[in-house]
């Protein structure tokens, strides 16, 4: 009697830990477009190429190239959020609506504005990366075109790299870096032809004052 209760005893023991160990089902996302992409077999942050939310964020972007194009600060202004973190090609930066406000309005409008015209389109490397179903980072290259008040005219691969938030089922851009190889691009091969040209220029006029002395120097000693 007493090996049978210690049998079931230890059955018991044992059923019991079984029990613990055994996953608790998984809950479903509460995101449908990630409930899709886990159903399609692809991992909750990174939906699939087809998912609704891909083609949302192609939206924005379209919509943000457009609006820059254009110079329509209020569309660009429409779709970012309040605490968007942005960086320029110049390196400045700055927080909030109000900085890109103030930087659009010194750069494109106004007396004293830069840039008279402008075009961009933005490339994509791949798919967003996705961190949760509300958070995602995208990068790419922006081929640009630029005008500038000064008459100067040239075109720059740059880079960008932004990250989206989704706010009330919008999606948002939340920061914006923008830059360009800082060791060759048109701006500096400008002006290093500017300054070979002046290089050139002042051996030029150091020879002629060179040849100039030296005729004077001559007839003074004949």
């Amino acid at each position: 009697m007493r090996h049978i209760r210690a049998l079931c005893v230890l059955t018991l023991a044992m059923t019991g830990t079984a029990g613990a160990q055994a996953p608790a089902p998984a809950e479903a996302p509460a995101d449908p477009e990630v409930a899709a992409a886990m159903a399609a077999g692809v991992s909750s942050e990174q939906p699939a190429a087809d998912a609704p939310v891909h083609n949302d964020l192609r939206a924005l972007q379209k919509t943000m190239e457009d609006a820059l194009n254009a110079r329509d600060l209020d569309a660009l202004l429409a779709n970012v959020d309040d605490k968007l973190v942005f960086t320029a090609m110049n390196a400045e930066s700055g927080y909030g609506k109000e900085h890109v406000r103030n930087y659009f309005n010194k750069m494109l409008n106004g007396d004293k504005k830069i840039v008279e015209n402008i075009k961009v389109d933005f490339v994509p490397d791949q798919l967003a990366t996705f961190y949760g179903p509300d958070v995602a980072v995208s990068a790419g290259n922006a081929d640009s075109h630029y005008e500038l008040t000064n008459g100067m005219k040239f075109d720059v691969m740059a880079r960008w790299t932004a990250t989206l938030v989704r706010k009330d089922g919008r999606w948002l851009v939340a920061s914006f870096h923008y830059s360009t190889n800082m060791f060759k691009n048109p701006v500096l091969d400008a002006q290093r032809k500017w300054l070979l040209m002046a290089g050139g220029g002042g051996a030029l006029i150091l020879a002629i004052l060179g040849f100039l002395i030296g005729r004077k120097t001559g007839r003074r000693t004949g």
